[in-house]
């Protein structure tokens, strides 16, 4: 039954013109949809919605995240958007100027690892980014 069905990621925003802004400004993101409480997001094969709630995220885990072609190049042009990324130390997970490779991570895709990078938006919200490594790359 669900197998058949669209998945789409729904974040809980405090402060809604805030995190319009922080989308805008910081992610160069605009909303193709909007309703009172609410922004849709569409990206190249997904979607993902922002919704106004007095509840805050825990932060403490990846609730959404994109996987790209070029994790430098987009780690970098975020910074210069002002993004501040997490770092790590810790055992099975290091980050060297805000990446890190994860081993074995998702291997259905084809690859063998994945480098990865986090970063909070404004409400809280952990995003994570994504380049999967191939074999022999």
């Amino acid at each position: 039954m669900l197998a058949d069905g669209d998945v789409a990621t729904r974040l809980p925003a405090q402060d809604l013109d805030r995190a319009r802004r922080f989308y805008a400004d910081k992610l160069g993101l605009e909303p193709v949809e909007e309703r009172p409480g609410g922004l849709l997001y569409r990206g190249r094969n997904g979607e993902f919605a922002l919704f106004q709630s007095a509840g805050a995220p825990s932060g403490d885990h990846t609730q959404m995240g994109w996987e790209v072609d070029d994790i430098e190049a987009t780690v970098g042009e975020l910074r210069e958007r002002g993004v501040a990324f997490e770092e790590y130390d810790l055992p099975g997970l290091k980050t060297v100027a805000a990446i890190a490779e994860v081993e074995g991570n998702y291997p259905s895709k084809g690859g063998i690892g994945e480098r990865a990078a986090w970063f909070r938006d404004s409400e809280g919200n952990m995003l994570g980014i994504g380049q999967p490594v191939a074999p022999g790359g």
